[in-house]
């Protein structure tokens, strides 16, 4: 009885689904007018005229896209406590940080009692309601949910005001029901990864775990400290374990190792796409990655098409103006008070009916050194198609090009760290290559009887190479990610200098 209960109530949660799937450009501009009211009576709605605001058009003349830097003014005026009202007309009490993989220093993102309640845990209720609809034998929500998220601090520059990463603040305000389905508080927001992860360890392997949120990176650190810990494998612990909810990186790189560590047939792996800016997007059916697009969780979006990402004044279309098999990148407005910014990710849908996607990088996170628009996306799937052809398991990889010089023509150099190495190196090299190419027009071009382009360079680092540098940088855990692509060399010689001086 409790479990038909449970699932009749976990089904319920994907009515508003179908709802916003039938009518979402209708969906998108009630958004915009409940956004618009909200943002006339703040600070930046008045500098902006938003009451002269009536439609999308007059939404994209009046109002300017924001960086972080241009947003940075308005945040101080709220943390500093000098002016109310400023970005949005309820306070804000909480500022996620964001990491962000290309950026030296936290962002601090507000996040408001709406973007909470009416952004991200509504979109964390369709992703339930949209796994039940398909999975109506589910019986996860009768144990608990193991989340490896980050931390929470006080903010010591603004009072009453704190920070975290954005699983930190979902957790610290989620219901005391839900609160009690998951990780101990205790545990989950504890500051110190490494205590972090021993204490998550010695919870888990006595509970009735079911399920797992987190990133899969670093679910995969704990989970194989469980398993040498315990000396049984993942499926001997957690008989019953159903689902991993997983976003911040691609699945794709690691999805090997985790079939390799839990062996069931029942175990499931469902995408999400939560940000510290909101929640986005949630995978719509077990057959496919590809994730639907949040259309009713107070987030307007419009997309930048990718030959305008380097103008100063790129122009963008709204979701009514979306094709299939083009890169975009994404600008919000929120009831959390960004008003059209600039988040840095990039998608391509692959269905306009309804609007569904997949994540295809950041705007700064590519190689382009040689005119050969290298992007993440092709990036993890060459890796895994390399990693299949030899038996390899990879753990982490970083790549980056190397210049042109009088004696060689440029390349990338790609730095990875394998759980299992590769049965033939030379075969995961010319795979990988072969596999871009075929992935990547402009790649293949590029390499064309090595004109411009050499064969890859790879370079196999030690185990543990990459966790020890991210600690050193302080962003071990929580939403941080290894940078997987980078037009400049700066992260491959800092990783390279790290392992010249450590090992």
């Amino acid at each position: 009885m409790i479990r038909k209960i449970a699932r009749s109530i976990l089904t319920s949660y994907n009515k508003p689904v179908e709802r916003f799937v039938k009518d979402p450009h209708g969906t998108q501009q009630k958004t915009l007018d409940y956004l618009l009211q909200h943002g006339r009576n703040t600070l930046y709605g008045k500098e902006k005229h938003f009451t002269s605001i009536n439609d999308e058009n007059s939404f994209r003349v009046r109002v300017p896209m924001q960086s972080y830097e241009d947003l940075r003014p308005y945040l101080d005026k709220i943390i500093t406590g000098k002016k109310d009202n400023v970005l949005w007309d309820t306070p804000v009490k909480w500022f996620a940080m964001s990491s962000g993989t290309t950026e030296d220093k936290s962002k601090y993102i507000p996040v408001t009692r709406e973007s909470l309640v009416n952004g991200n845990y509504r979109a964390g209720y369709h992703m339930l309601g949209m796994y039940a609809i398909h999975h109506p034998d589910t019986s996860f929500v009768l144990g608990k949910t193991l989340v490896l998220g980050g931390s929470q601090q006080i903010n010591h520059i603004g009072g009453g005001i704190y920070t975290g990463d954005i699983s930190a603040i979902l957790m610290k305000n989620l219901p005391a029901p839900a609160k009690r389905r998951r990780t101990p508080e205790s545990i989950a927001l504890l500051p110190d990864w490494e205590e972090k992860l021993e204490k998550l360890a010695d919870y888990a392997i006595k509970t009735d775990i079911r399920s797992f949120v987190g990133v899969p990176s670093w679910m995969l650190v704990l989970l194989k400290m469980i398993v040498v810990n315990r000396g049984q494998s993942i499926s001997e612990i957690w008989p019953d374990l159903e689902v991993f909810f997983h976003g911040g990186v691609s699945f794709l790189p690691f999805q090997e190792q985790y079939e390799k560590l839990i062996h069931s047939d029942r175990m499931r792996y469902w995408e999400t796409y939560n940000a510290s800016e909101g929640f986005f997007g949630v995978q719509y059916t077990p057959d496919s990655k590809d994730m639907l697009l949040m259309l009713d969780n107070e987030v307007y979006y419009e997309f930048i098409p990718s030959g305008e990402w380097d103008k100063e004044h790129p122009e963008t279309v709204p979701l009514s103006g979306v094709e299939t098999g083009r890169q975009y990148a994404m600008v919000i407005s929120t009831s959390g008070g960004l008003w059209r910014y600039k988040i840095g990710d990039t998608i391509e849908f692959s269905s306009t009916d309804p609007y569904l996607f997949k994540v295809t990088g950041r705007t700064k996170q590519f190689i382009n050194a040689f005119g050969e628009e290298l992007i993440v996306d092709n990036a993890d799937r060459a890796i895994d198609a390399a990693s299949r052809a030899t038996g390899a398991k990879i753990i982490e990889y970083t790549a980056a090009p190397v210049y042109f010089d009088d004696d060689n023509n440029g390349a990338h150099e790609w730095l990875i760290e394998f759980e299992t190495k590769p049965s033939d190196l030379n075969l995961f090299i010319q795979t990988l290559d072969e596999s871009l190419k075929k992935i990547n027009s402009d790649y293949e071009a590029k390499r064309s009887y090595n004109l411009s382009l050499d064969i890859p360079v790879v370079r196999v680092v030690e185990k543990g190479v990459f966790y020890e540098w991210m600690k050193k940088r302080d962003k071990a855990g929580g939403q941080h990610k290894v940078p997987k692509l980078s037009n400049d060399r700066k992260y491959v010689e800092s990783l390279l200098n790290f392992i010249a001086a450590n090992y």
